[in-house]
């Protein structure tokens, strides 16, 4: 009979495993072999030849980055504007928490909906599409140039997307405004977790709604804003180029180019593929340590890792 439910637990086990199976296929392919493309970084590659140990120069391009002033000199202003990106997001990193808490004290429920759709639906939108919105309000004939010289406060149109000025800000709210209601749904997910017994005892109690929000509801989903916050810090150098390739020009180049859409402009645009391999491992490897030690702080406050 002991060894019928082992072997019951086995098939079933089995079983569970071939449900995942596809899943992992896919990391496989999409995540993990792709690191085979590392190797590039240790040879002077020049397309469309293939790769050949006459081509190796071992740790040369890591080098020249430190060697080469120039170089360093225009790593650093990447740096700095990654730093500055990210840095922004996880300052305002609690107000999809705050726009979830008061999103969910709307008591007309169809409101309620239309409010979560509209601020949902920017997050499928894609970033091409965004920018086309941002040159349609934005541009020297656009909506907000019109609106303001027929008002009389401009006498000529204002540059919005040409001008180097509050660049990283500017990022930041278009950022805020795609991933917002995205953002709170996590949020949302969190609030209705919480006891509905404890809220009905603190009405009973005489507390505000206020009074509910801040000490019931946002200590409650406090354990998920920490989480995606360690998340945000292991990513801190991962901004993702899509945003940026779109609104970059030759005014604004200097400040919003980051690290992601460096390395791109590196490989397609100079044809720096072996340099801008370097710079994508070096970078994989922070990334790594980041989560690490996001994971042990995490441990160290909460008693948990999220890994």
């Amino acid at each position: 009979m002991k060894k019928y439910f082992q072997n019951k637990r086995n098939r079933r086990g089995f079983r569970e495993f071939l449900y995942i199976l596809p899943f992992l296929i896919l990391v496989a392919v999409f995540s993990y072999y792709p690191l085979y493309g590392w190797v590039y970084a240790f040879f002077d590659y020049k397309p469309p030849f293939p790769l050949s140990m006459d081509q190796f120069v071992g740790l040369k391009w890591f080098k020249s980055m430190v060697d080469n002033p120039v170089k360093l000199m225009q790593i650093l202003k990447v740096l700095r504007n990654t730093f500055a990106m990210s840095g922004l997001s996880l300052l305002f990193s609690w107000f999809p928490m705050i726009f979830a808490v008061f999103l969910n004290e709307i008591k007309c429920v169809p409101f309620k909906k239309f409010v979560q759709t509209v601020t949902t639906l920017p997050n499928f939108i894609s970033w091409v599409l965004v920018y086309s919105i941002a040159y349609c309000l934005l541009n020297s004939t656009g909506v907000v140039n019109s609106v303001l010289m027929n008002l009389g406060i401009i006498d000529s149109p204002q540059l919005f997307l040409q001008s180097e000025e509050h660049v990283w800000f500017k990022m930041w709210v278009w950022l805020t405004w795609k991933n917002a209601g995205w953002s709170a749904i996590m949020y949302i997910a969190a609030i209705t977790g919480i006891d509905g017994e404890l809220i009905e005892a603190a009405k009973v109690d005489g507390a505000t709604r206020m009074q509910i929000i801040r000490h019931i509801t946002i200590p409650s989903i406090l354990p998920t804003y920490f989480v995606l916050v360690m998340l945000s810090l292991a990513n801190f150098l991962s901004n993702g180029m899509e945003q940026y390739f779109v609104f970059e020009n030759a005014f604004n180049k200097e400040s919003i180019q980051v690290l992601d859409l460096y390395v791109y402009n590196l490989a397609m645009g100079n044809g720096g593929y072996s340099l801008s391999t370097a710079i994508s491992i070096l970078k994989s490897v922070v990334s790594v340590l980041l989560l690490c030690c996001t994971n042990g702080i995490s441990k160290l406050i909460r008693g948990e890792g999220f890994i």
